[in-house]
């Protein structure tokens, strides 16, 4: 089929709840926001990593469970249900789940876009860590969407800057970058845990709750970071998180959209399901300065330093 070329694409970025392990109610979730995308006049919604099956309940799963978790792509149920959602409520959606690839029988952290007509592109992760069983992606995916071109980098790729500009340089002009990320320990200062306490009261104390999801803990560090991969490469980016709990651990959500210019042009700020919309307009792409930084690159120079091995000793000019 035909799609139609979309000037002023109109995005929702969705966060909510995953239920770990219950795929049926979390397709219903999605289709249900979908359909209220649908019904704002959005032509895309975009939800978070493994918002079908959940995330973080992966690590305890061994490989045989995590593979009756996992589904083929295209034709399994779950990315079927998916069409059949995108086909009833006339939209494009993208979502992530667990895959397993028939022909090698490995397994992947996968997120995928599809139409009422089918599949219009897959990704598989190319950095997963939740559970030692899932095998590394090896694709920079970039694909038409409504007359734009569309990338995805799930979570920790987003943090690799390369994988962002190689997204970019090959001519993506959005990128969506699925997570369920912020509110777990690390070496950064102000990181940690946000007690699950506060999430179950938050109707009682929403005031606590905001505290934390927005400190360096959560909204705070993704904004150390997030508005300069926007930034730098001159492309809008579709961020989605989930909020409440996941499995054990709580998320802070604050799905939000970033222009070429790296700010934030729709946010969700609810302490609950909520839903970003924002209208994302040709003309910031040229106008941002990281069109400009691209067009100034001189990769003769810097193109062997990039391209080694992690472990590579390079010669390096010292002045």
């Amino acid at each position: 089929m035909a799609f139609p070329r979309i000037t002023d694409l109109r995005i929702a970025s969705v966060q909510f709840e995953s239920i770990s392990g219950d795929k049926p109610a979390n397709l219903a979730t999605i289709t249900r926001l979908a359909a209220t995308a649908s019904a704002a006049g959005c032509h895309v919604v975009a939800f978070h990593e493994c918002c079908i099956p959940g995330y973080t309940f992966a690590a305890r799963l061994s490989r045989a469970e995590l593979a009756a978790v996992a589904e083929p792509v295209p034709t399994g149920p779950s990315v079927q249900a998916l069409v059949a959602a995108a086909k009833a409520h006339g939209i494009i959606i993208l979502a992530g789940l667990y895959e397993r690839d028939e022909a090698t029988d490995e397994l992947f952290n996968t997120y995928v876009c599809v139409s009422g007509d089918g599949l219009l592109a897959r990704f598989r992760k190319l950095h997963p860590f939740i559970s030692e069983h899932l095998a590394a992606g090896s694709e920079i995916v970039v694909f038409h969407l409504l007359g734009w071109r569309a990338g995805v980098l799930i979570c920790y790729d987003n943090n690799v800057i390369e994988n962002v500009r190689a997204t970019a340089l090959r001519g993506a002009e959005i990128l969506f970058a699925p997570h369920v990320t912020m509110c777990t320990p690390s070496t950064r200062p102000g990181a940690g845990f946000v007690d699950p306490a506060l999430w179950h009261r938050r109707a009682e104390d929403p005031t606590t709750l905001r505290a934390e999801f927005d400190g360096l803990k959560g909204r705070a560090w993704l904004m150390k970071w997030l508005p300069a991969r926007a930034y730098d490469n001159a492309i809008y980016v579709v961020f989605s998180n989930p909020i409440g709990m996941d499995d054990d651990q709580l998320k802070n959500g604050c799905s939000m959209v970033l222009d070429p210019f790296g700010d934030v042009i729709a946010e969700c700020r609810k302490l609950d399901e909520d839903m970003a919309v924002a209208v994302c307009t040709r003309e910031k792409l040229h106008l941002a300065g990281g069109f400009r930084y691209r067009q100034a690159r001189r990769p003769q120079i810097y193109g062997e330093i990039l391209a080694q091995d992690n472990n590579s000793q390079l010669k390096i000019a010292w002045m």
